[in-house]
């Protein structure tokens, strides 16, 4: 039975198993390889996506768990060929060096911008606590978190 979601803006319907996770979805059946498979267990944050708003791990979420539901994805963040605010600040801050963890920041930056876009930056240390970077960019992807904020009138 094929399971039905809106996809970075756009209707999909995946014929998959409904208890497959969602990262393996994105990238084996769908193409999307910006979502990054990390720890497989939730814990590193490089396979954050947005589901209806909410930053999650996409390894430990089922595909039928997104039935109906908005899932947005680091392809889907940029609009009309131009970064998103929190993409041009990771970029303009050097926010990463591998890569590899950048696509699960910039989700989990963007869903708590959303909700807290003056966020201080204790406040933003806490909510990017759950998304590890290997590299240590630490400092840099606070700064560019930050200058998000700043840039839509947040962060303090």
């Amino acid at each position: 039975m094929a399971v039905s979601f809106v996809l970075n803006g756009k209707p999909v319907s995946v014929k998959s198993p409904r208890d497959r996770m969602l990262v393996w979805v994105l990238r084996d059946e769908l193409g999307l390889t910006g979502t990054k498979v990390g720890c497989e267990a939730g814990l590193c944050g490089a396979c954050t996506v947005l589901v209806d708003g909410e930053a999650v791990p996409s390894c430990s979420t089922r595909l039928g768990d997104v039935a109906g539901k908005a899932v947005l994805t680091i392809e889907g963040l940029a609009k009309d060929g131009r970064l998103d605010p929190v993409q041009q600040a990771f970029q303009e801050h050097h926010a990463f060096q591998c890569g590899y963890c950048t696509s699960g920041m910039i989700l989990t930056a963007w869903a708590f911008l959303k909700k807290k876009p003056k966020a201080t930056r204790a406040e933003i240390v806490a909510a990017m606590e759950g998304n590890l970077c290997r590299c240590g960019a630490h400092v840099r992807i606070l700064d560019a978190v930050e200058a998000a904020g700043q840039a839509s009138g947040g962060a303090r």
